[in-house]
């Protein structure tokens, strides 16, 4: 099953942890999207940036 992950927030008042969750992302501009792979991992860095991101399944 494929994620679709979508930068919808800005993180400049971000911790660290989450700027760097978002950069391995591979998002760094808001609007900009990415298709994953779901995995556990996945899932924990998604929770980590929920409040960041938008999810839909593809």
């Amino acid at each position: 099953m494929n994620v679709k992950v979508t930068l919808i927030n800005s993180t400049i008042s971000c911790s660290k942890a989450q700027k760097g969750t978002v950069a391995a992302l591979g998002l760094k501009k808001i609007g900009q999207s990415k298709v994953f792979v779901d995995s556990a991992t996945l899932q924990g860095q998604l929770k980590v940036v929920s409040h960041l991101v938008k999810v839909e399944n593809v």
